[in-house]
């Protein structure tokens, strides 16, 4: 069944379906309508979410947060529905979509029960009969900007601060899965938040976005996707001193020692690499292996890939989606085949079947390869060599990003180590590097953030 999209403009659901997204599984079917917005568009949202700023920091933050809360019980109540749409729109498959959904509900619990503490600070004075005290307060309008492979999730921990914080939020949702992000803000809706308090305006980035970016009204921006869009938004909020949270890109990497299990090494790497179709900002892509371990952590990571079958997200049996769109597909093949013009080979995958791309690996790769140093976005990891702990620890550290980093050892003092000198927001030790809890500060260093302010947790009602 199609769902069709709306934008949210001063608390009416407006606009023409004028975009199709079709199922990525299925790309004859069409998943979503959705209208397509322009500057007059976000002019309009823009302008509900500046006449509704003042009264609803004027709220008091137990009642904001009680609207998390009630919103997060309507999108339980319809947690199938909104996990089957997810499914069709972006390709996961429903159990990482049910999963995805549950996360948006626990982030909205989390921040609601946050109204409760908004608290500031108290100080001594050294001037007689003086107290000093501090009192937050809300920005004002604050832009989000947000990617399509957790079209739900993401959105939830970026205005669920936002809201509970007392600013007022236009959300750009990715052109690919509209129909998730109407979900969340109906929820909203459907449990009483006010008018222009939550505005929603579908359409393209260069347009919808850069139009967010661009007006004076929007006093706080936070983004997921591109290092390259990242910066440039990040030049134009900084040019008027506007606050600015950047989440980019990624080019993730695990360091297997020859102390570790290689058969419990694949299994943290397969997850952390195949996972949501290695479509994670935080996914695995990279793995060094010192000598010991290399060979037989190889056999077992092709192992693992053969366990990750693709296939339809709501088809029994299947354990991987399709890769988003035909666009990406294309990507993640032209990086397989320059690593084999490079001189890689391929131990498994690598070969697409219509829009479906098995979980691969390769090997042969030499740091300085493009499949290396570039960030793919799909399920491909390649395998390189390190010489030593030292060695491997460097070649982690040489790349322009910085996002999640991951170490299997069973050395407590290396694990130690490495956590302290691992350039990287997010360190794992024998876990995955996808995944994080939603109450601890997530986001990267060098090319991967802006630096600035984390996600998630106390980090996101700070900014």
């Amino acid at each position: 069944m199609t769902t069709t999209a709306k934008h949210l403009i001063g608390g009416r659901w407006t606009g023409e379906p004028e975009r199709e997204r079709h199922n990525p599984a299925r790309p004859g079917e069409i998943a979503v309508r959705a209208p397509a917005g322009d500057e007059s568009t976000v002019d309009r949202a823009l302008a509900a979410a500046d006449d509704a700023r003042r009264a609803w920091a004027a709220t008091p933050a137990p009642a904001r947060g009680a609207i998390l809360l009630d919103a997060a019980d309507v999108l339980r109540s319809r947690h199938e529905e909104v996990a089957t749409d997810l499914v069709q729109e972006e390709g996961k498959t429903l159990a990482e979509a049910r999963g995805e959904v549950r996360r948006a509900i626990d982030v909205l619990r989390y921040f609601g029960a946050h109204g409760w503490q908004r608290t500031g600070e108290s100080f001594p004075s050294g001037t007689p009969d003086t107290s000093v005290v501090t009192r937050p307060e809300p920005l004002g309008v604050a832009g989000l900007i947000t990617p399509w492979n957790f079209p739900i999730a993401i959105p939830a921990w970026k205005l669920a601060p936002a809201l509970v914080s007392g600013n007022t939020v236009v959300l750009k949702p990715a052109e690919l899965t509209p129909a998730s992000a109407t979900h969340l803000a109906a929820a909203l809706v459907a449990a009483g938040l006010p008018a222009g308090v939550l505005n929603v305006v579908h359409g393209e980035g260069s347009v919808v976005g850069a139009a967010l970016a661009a007006d004076e009204r929007v006093r706080a921006l936070s983004f997921t996707g591109s290092t390259e869009v990242g910066l440039r938004l990040h030049q134009v909020l900084s040019a008027r001193r506007a606050r600015v949270q950047l989440e980019m890109g990624g080019k993730n990497a695990c360091l297997v020692l020859d102390d570790a299990d290689p058969a419990a090494a694949a299994r943290i790497v397969a997850a952390g690499a195949f996972g949501l179709t290695g479509q994670a900002c935080t996914a695995t892509s990279r793995v060094y292996c010192t000598p010991g371990v290399r060979e037989a952590f190889t056999e077992a990571l092709v192992k693992e890939a053969a366990r990750f079958s693709p296939g339809d997200g709501l088809a029994a049996g299947t354990t991987m989606g399709p890769v988003v769109s035909s666009d990406q597909l294309a990507t993640d093949l032209a990086a397989v085949e320059r690593a084999r013009e490079q001189g890689a080979s391929v131990a498994t995958g690598g070969r697409a079947d219509g829009p479906f791309l098995p979980a691969t690996v390769l090997t042969g790769v030499a740091h300085d390869h493009d499949v290396a140093r570039r960030e793919v976005f799909g399920p491909v990891v390649a395998v390189l060599p390190a010489a030593d702990y030292d060695e491997g620890l460097a070649l982690v550290n040489d790349s322009p990003y910085g996002l999640t980093a991951g170490l299997c050892t069973r050395d407590l003092a290396l694990a130690h180590h490495f956590a302290a000198h691992a350039e990287a927001g997010v360190v794992k030790v024998n876990r995955p590097t996808t995944g994080l809890d939603l109450n601890v500060p997530f986001g990267g260093v060098k090319d991967s953030s802006s630096a600035t302010f984390r996600e998630q947790g106390p980090a996101a009602v700070d900014f």
